[in-house]
């Protein structure tokens, strides 16, 4: 077991990009990932961050917090 946050992340999306769809090129494996990602950190809301989605919430840390940094 790696990191369990990396571990989860790859769950995801594997059963909601990768197991989901049946590509027919390469080339959309890109473009379907590219807007999943998108989504996954702008619209979804995470219950871990208070329901909000990692966007915002980061906005909201470097607003806030002069000494935090996004790694």
């Amino acid at each position: 077991m790696q990191n369990g946050f990396i571990e989860r992340f790859n769950k995801t999306l594997r059963t909601e990009i990768l197991d989901m769809y049946l590509f027919r090129t390469l080339s959309e494996v890109p473009v379907l990932t590219e807007d999943w990602r998108a989504e996954y950190n702008e619209e979804r809301p995470h219950s871990s961050l208070g329901d909000m989605p990692r966007v915002i919430y980061a906005r909201q840390k470097l607003a806030g917090d002069p000494h935090w940094r996004w790694y």
